[in-house]
């Protein structure tokens, strides 16, 4: 029986508004979150479009987790499914943001406070390498996309090379690779060959901290 497009704008506005209290440090951190959800749990999207959708997240103006809900939402759901999306996982961060402001003071200061916060940071930093490791192994696939990578890894952390400049110059760099293939008559792949799973094998990590 096929979803209604009330019971689709629901689904969307419940799953994004549980990965947002679910994941501390928002942005990259809540890619796993998102990942698990519509591409394992819901197969709303599948791996490759999953990494598609993020990478156009991340290249776009703003924060990834809205970009990608918003992304997700309109590609399932247009515009309505857009708004449903965003406000899901938005909501949920500015009541606890607003709550935490409200009692900020008395919580300024806290010993045991800054050491829990020292240890999410930890666990934030697990989730975006998670996260990067993923997108590597869905986004690196042949020698041309391995040597743009490495090559941006190293301007951006030895520079202050602006990350808006490095992908316009990955976006310029792919365009010319295929264009010189495409004259020398090469195969050319635009993304990894998939792999078949058994079913009901995950291959996500748990992202709950």
């Amino acid at each position: 029986m096929k979803e209604s497009r009330a019971a689709l704008l629901l689904r969307l506005f419940w799953t994004f508004f549980k990965i947002g209290p679910s994941t501390f440090g928002g942005g990259y951190a809540m890619i796993p979150a998102i990942e698990r959800e519509v591409a394992e749990k819901r197969k709303w999207l599948d791996a490759q479009e999953m990494s598609d959708m993020l990478s156009v997240a991340g290249s776009a103006p703003g924060g990834v987790g809205v970009n990608a809900s918003a992304f997700i939402g309109y590609r399932l759901a247009g515009v309505a499914g857009a708004v449903a999306a965003v406000l899901g996982i938005a909501l949920p961060t500015f009541l606890i943001v607003l709550g935490l402001g409200l009692v900020y003071r008395l919580m300024d200061g806290n010993p045991k406070v800054e050491a829990a916060l020292l240890g999410i940071q930890g666990a934030i930093l697990a989730l975006i390498l998670v996260s990067a490791y993923k997108m590597a192994k869905a986004s690196l696939f042949d020698k041309t996309t391995t040597a743009i990578f490495i090559f941006s890894l190293t301007l951006m952390t030895i520079t202050s090379f602006n990350p808006v400049f490095a992908i316009a110059a990955g976006l310029a760099a792919g365009i010319v690779c295929i264009g010189i293939k495409t004259l020398l008559g090469r195969r050319i792949s635009t993304e990894k060959q998939r792999t078949s799973h058994t079913p009901g094998s995950s291959y996500y990590l748990e992202y709950y901290i």
